[in-house]
């Protein structure tokens, strides 16, 4: 693509960016139930969801995009998410969100069935405050607010 079309389109230029570079443009999260997780994360992330469907959600913008997977129903049955949800944290992989106000995300997540730990476990982390929580169906996940 010549460089003039990707000056004249910033969208196209990150995407082009995106897919010639070793750059991570994304998550996906299987989810038992699809519809709460895109709302938890919307909420306490503020990704906007820009796609819904019956088996998969797409929230926040290219190139950085949390994709979301609907389980297939024979796995489903199979999964047991209790209330509260308890956290799985035997998993070798953490989602990390950067977030404007970890207070307001633990505030909103506690209002869409997750949890953000409370602030005396918070630490510091390459100069940005950082702190676990976990979403509905017991992932963990990280938020950072920078400096």
């Amino acid at each position: 693509m010549p460089d003039s079309v990707l000056l004249q389109n910033p969208r196209l230029a990150l995407r082009s960016q995106a897919m010639t570079q070793s750059v991570l443009i994304g998550a996906v999260l299987y989810a038992k139930d699809l519809p709460r997780l895109a709302q938890f994360y919307s909420a306490v992330t503020r990704l906007q969801v820009q796609t819904i469907r019956k088996t998969f959600a797409v929230l926040g913008q290219q190139p950085s995009q949390l994709v979301i997977v609907r389980v297939p129903r024979r796995i489903a049955e199979s999964i047991c998410i209790e209330t509260p949800p308890v956290r799985r944290e035997d998993t070798p992989i953490k989602l990390v969100f950067s977030v404007a106000a970890i207070n307001a995300a633990r505030k909103d997540a506690g209002k869409v069935g997750g949890a953000i730990n409370p602030v005396g476990r918070e630490w510091e982390f390459e100069g940005a405050k950082v702190c676990d929580g976990h979403d509905p169906e017991g992932n963990v996940f990280q938020l950072r607010h920078p400096g």
